[in-house]
């Protein structure tokens, strides 16, 4: 069945699909695309989201993600989780490599960020640097990092400008440029919804704020990255995969 517009039975079918069968990765592929298809796909659970025609690299991208997805899938499949419970002396590179393998997609991503939060960071950009949609790339992000990416580089920059109060003379108006803020005054009102007060009355308390989680999760991909192994390359056959093409009314 072909489309060209998303309808309400269509949209129906996936959503029944999702209820009947959650665990099933579901990609819909359109040729319409609208901001709000796709954060009602996000919200549905729709684990890619394409606009048709697909490019060959996007194809390419497309078929890298599913065999990927199939790796993730076996390393945490349940006879291979009960493995893992009933060796506790497995090496633990083995144990971290399901965990390694969701991150690694996001590397080039984190460590540009790592690099660079300072300057203006499009997250499309990032998306394409991992050979990802923008719309699997939000998802994966935010599923690997409990936030999304602009929190992210905004709890970057935070933590950069609380080392910069603790330990030098800056003006405060000099950290908020320098750690990436054209506006010092929405600096100052970021700062504070932060970390629970302004930078002033930050840097004269001296009281150490939470320690963010976001930034630890990267610290922690590379010690785990170094600890990891290349887990073996699962046929696609293995990984049962839902597609809904959802592209509207029916053509003659």
């Amino acid at each position: 069945m072909h489309y060209d517009r998303p309808d309400a039975s269509g949209l129906s079918l996936l959503l029944d699909i999702k209820r009947a069968a959650p665990s099933i990765p579901i990609t819909m592929l359109t040729v319409q695309h609208s901001e709000e298809l796709a954060v009602w796909a996000f919200r549905s659970g729709v684990w890619e989201y394409l606009l048709l025609p697909l490019s060959p690299s996007e194809r390419n991208h497309y078929l890298q993600a599913v065999r990927e997805l199939c790796q993730i899938r076996s390393c945490s499949s349940p006879d291979n989780k009960q493995l893992l419970s009933r060796t506790p002396n497995l090496p633990e590179s083995v144990r971290l490599t399901a965990q390694y393998q969701r991150q690694q997609p996001l590397q080039g991503a984190i460590q540009y960020i790592e690099e660079h939060f300072r300057e203006h960071i499009e997250q499309k950009a990032m998306a394409e640097r991992c050979g990802m949609t923008p719309f699997r790339f939000s998802r994966l992000f935010k599923q690997t990092y409990k936030v999304g990416f602009l929190e992210f580089i905004l709890t970057k920059r935070m933590e950069n400008a609380e080392q910069l109060l603790r330990n030098s003379q800056m003006p405060i108006t000099s950290i908020a440029y320098a750690v990436g803020f054209q506006d010092p005054s929405y600096f100052a009102r970021a700062f504070k919804q932060h970390f629970g007060s302004c930078p002033s009355d930050f840097r004269q308390e001296g009281v150490p704020p939470p320690r963010s989680a976001t930034t630890q999760q990267a610290e922690n991909q590379t010690i785990q990255q170094s600890s990891s192994t290349q887990s073996t390359m699962i046929r696609s056959g293995d990984c049962h995969m839902a597609f809904a093409s959802l592209i509207g009314e029916r053509r003659t």
